[in-house]
């Protein structure tokens, strides 16, 4: 019995996987996919932000993330952006 339930979290776990790469597969035309992932904090010590954005689609890629703290010493930040394009003829 625990073999089998074993089994089954495991197939209920792949399928998903399964179908989601085949249609990755199939979709060799109008590819696009983002990512985006944000923070921020805010407390006695300062208060501060981030973010990171990433896209592809069938123009090109880019990337984007930053960061930005501030306290009593002043304000501080860094970007950092990126992308490349292409011609498909």
């Amino acid at each position: 019995m625990r073999a089998f339930k074993r089994v089954l979290a495991v197939s209920a776990l792949t399928v998903p996987l399964v179908i989601g790469c085949a249609g990755l597969a199939s979709a060799q035309e109008g590819l696009d996919a983002s990512f985006g992932k944000g923070q921020f904090i805010a407390n006695e010590n300062g208060a501060g932000v981030a973010s990171t954005q990433s896209s592809v689609n069938p123009d090109g890629v880019q990337h984007a993330d930053f960061w930005i703290w501030a306290d009593e010493t002043g304000v501080y930040g860094s970007f950092t952006g990126a992308g490349a394009t292409w011609n498909q003829e």
